[in-house]
């Protein structure tokens, strides 16, 4: 027995296709923009309705894909390089290129900012150590042969007497007294101490050296060494110093222009540092 086609039926559901209900879901924003329906019948080389709609249709941007203008999540694109996920470009964290050329040239700026810092406080460091520290001289006369040869550089300490005392054997540089009228162009001189203040002092035939009536030894001395002119007996005024050159017989020292005002007195000879064969230390 056969039965009526009946339009509600299910045989009509199943038998035609044509009766296929169309589904207007649009669940896929990018199916929605491009038109197409879930409902759409399926062709044998392309699969679903929706797998053709990706396929097919390129110039659509996907859920979350930037585009011209807008992105579908809604988000606006700019030429400083942000995305619709709120990202940033290393051009827009930078300020652009322009704002990353600047940096090294204001990094040059600063580093010779600090050049000019560092070398003014070297040179204030270097004069005030040449002022107050220590200072470099020049030995331009045979007076103290052998210890100190012509064209030989030293190193004068100037703090050593402001600090603590004179002695005797010590080689210092001091300014030149008003009574030295030999060398009048020279400004500093270099002796050794022999005499200190209150002491008697005086010389034997020999040429030794007498302290208070006896005769002291001098190491620093070649033996052999000439004794040069003799030193008239005197006693050494307080705040003053006896000294002389260790080429005794070619010295202009206090055998000429008497004792020396500790006031005069530059500092104390602590090394020879130039030429370097010659480098020496003072005690």
């Amino acid at each position: 027995m056969t039965l009526p086609d009946e339009p509600g039926g299910e045989h009509a559901r199943a038998d035609s296709p044509a009766s296929t209900p169309v589904s207007y879901e649009t669940g896929d924003a990018g199916e929605a923009e491009a038109g197409q329906f879930r409902g759409e019948r399926p062709s044998s080389s392309s699969g679903t309705g929706s797998d053709r709609v990706r396929a097919g249709s390129s110039g659509v941007p996907r859920v979350g894909e930037a585009s011209t203008g807008s992105t579908a999540s809604g988000g606006s694109t700019s030429s400083g390089g942000s995305t619709s996920s709120g990202r940033s470009t290393p051009e827009a964290a930078g300020g652009g290129r322009a704002g990353g050329r600047r940096r090294p040239t204001q990094g040059a700026a600063r580093s010779a900012i600090e050049f000019v810092v560092l070398l003014v406080v070297a040179l204030l460091a270097a004069l005030a150590l040449r002022t107050w520290v220590v200072e470099a001289f020049y030995i331009p006369s045979g007076s103290m042969i052998p210890t100190l040869e012509v064209g030989d550089r030293i190193l004068v300490d100037k703090l050593s007497y402001d600090f603590g005392t004179v002695h005797r054997g010590n080689i210092v540089v001091f300014r030149r007294p008003p009574g030295d009228t030999v060398a009048p162009g020279i400004k500093d001189l270099v002796k050794r101490v022999i005499g200190l203040p209150g002491q008697t002092i005086s010389s034997a035939p020999s040429g030794a050296v007498d302290i208070n009536g006896h005769p002291i030894a001098q190491p620093w001395l070649p033996k052999g060494t000439a004794p040069g002119p003799p030193i008239r007996t005197q006693v050494i005024p307080k705040g003053e110093y006896f000294v002389m050159g260790d080429n005794r017989a070619n010295s202009e020292d206090s055998r000429f222009f008497g004792p020396i005002s500790k006031k005069l007195i530059v500092g104390r000879v602590v090394l020879t540092y130039w030429p370097l064969n010659r480098f020496r230390f003072f005690g």
